[in-house]
């Protein structure tokens, strides 16, 4: 009995690929990825960085506080996950994708009410009331919360920590900015605050690797629409 030359795959091979297929994406291009797959990613993420970060900054500026607080910047950061998942991408990028969007997104209002305080706050001294320990979650370590009061005696309405120590007492004097159209909460005073654009930089981290992680995701989706010989059965495009 002749047997046949048609190439065969073994089960466990053909799970294997179907696994790394669907948790990284197929990949199914030889040599550098298409330039217009680059260009979808990248076209992703600047719509999604838009939504997240311009939402903000608009809500920050205007007062809207529907916009200012991130929430419709989490709605872009979840639309760019579902719309990798839409082009079949890897399972495990999606979901980078969907921490860095979210944390980008979660950034983006302190960042765009330093903006606003960077353009047009104004500084005064106010009187700390009281210090309180508090614990940085960012990094593990322990940062003093001081409830301070105007020159009137009026307690604001939020805690103070930029400015505010282990050695700050009660009774101690702190310069905070606040915005004289009360857009955004007042923010304690450091000698290397920087501008606006010093304001904006503490997001560059999270787009550059939103950026990375997107096109990744993006131009590992590609499916070839032509079985090649060494693969167990054809791929479709997309």
């Amino acid at each position: 009995m002749r047997r046949s030359s048609r190439p065969s795959c073994p089960v466990e091979s053909r799970l294997a690929g179907h696994v790394r297929a669907t948790v990284w994406g197929p990949a199914e291009f030889v040599g550098l990825p298409p330039r217009w797959l680059v260009g979808e990613g990248v076209l992703a993420v600047a719509l999604a960085v838009l939504g997240i970060v311009g939402t903000a900054m608009v809500g920050a500026w205007t007062g809207r506080a529907a916009l200012a607080d991130g929430a419709v910047g989490l709605v872009c950061a979840l639309a760019l996950a579902v719309h990798l998942i839409v082009v079949r991408a890897g399972r495990a990028l999606v979901g980078v994708v969907a921490v860095l969007a979210v944390g980008l997104a979660a950034q983006a209002p302190q960042a765009a009410a330093g903006v606003v305080l960077a353009e047009q706050g104004r500084v005064q001294m106010v009187e700390v009331t009281s210090v309180q320990d508090g614990a940085d979650a960012r990094g593990g370590r322990n940062r003093f919360l001081c409830s301070v009061a105007d020159d009137r005696g009026v307690p604001l309405s939020v805690r103070i920590w930029r400015g505010c120590g282990q050695a700050t007492r009660p009774g101690d004097a702190l310069a905070v900015v606040y915005d004289p159209r009360g857009r955004v909460p007042p923010r304690g005073v450091v000698a290397d605050g920087g501008g606006a654009l010093r304001a904006l930089l503490g997001l560059a981290g999270w787009v550059v690797a939103l950026l990375a992680v997107t096109v990744a995701a993006v131009v590992r989706s590609y499916r070839s629409s032509i079985p090649s010989a060494g693969r167990c059965g054809g791929a479709g495009s997309r």
